[in-house]
């Protein structure tokens, strides 16, 4: 089992950046798919980046591509979301989620979640 501990959210302008970071407990992080999901109010929580257990892998939804960054240091137990050119459509709860197994996009399928961390992307 692991737990999950986002931070770095805030309140920024447009194209401004951010990094959220994801501390986890346990010795086994190396051993979990990371991601990064998001909920906006009144949406549903949806897929914003994946990485292998290596961190060899990843994956983003097109919202973010290109602007987006993940990245894990297995031997720290973190993992983290660089954000930049943000825009207000980026606003949201920003969820850091784990799971056994390989990298997947669907919510559903991650089994450990953290508590979330608000973005807020001002015009």
């Amino acid at each position: 089992q692991v737990q999950l501990v986002e931070s770095g959210g805030g309140l920024v302008h447009t194209g401004g950046s951010l990094t959220l970071s994801c501390a986890a407990s346990g010795r086994t992080f190396s051993s979990y798919v990371m991601g990064w999901f998001r909920q906006a109010p009144g949406k549903e929580r949806e897929f914003v980046a994946a990485i292998s257990r290596s961190g060899g892998s990843t994956i983003y939804a097109d919202s973010v591509k290109g602007r987006f960054t993940i990245s894990r240091d297995n031997a720290k137990n973190m993992v983290y979301l660089r954000m930049n050119s943000l825009k207000p459509e980026d606003t949201a709860v920003y969820y850091c989620a784990a799971r056994v197994g390989v990298v997947v996009t669907t919510n559903r399928e991650y089994a450990y979640w953290g508590q979330g961390t608000q973005v807020t992307v001002s015009s």
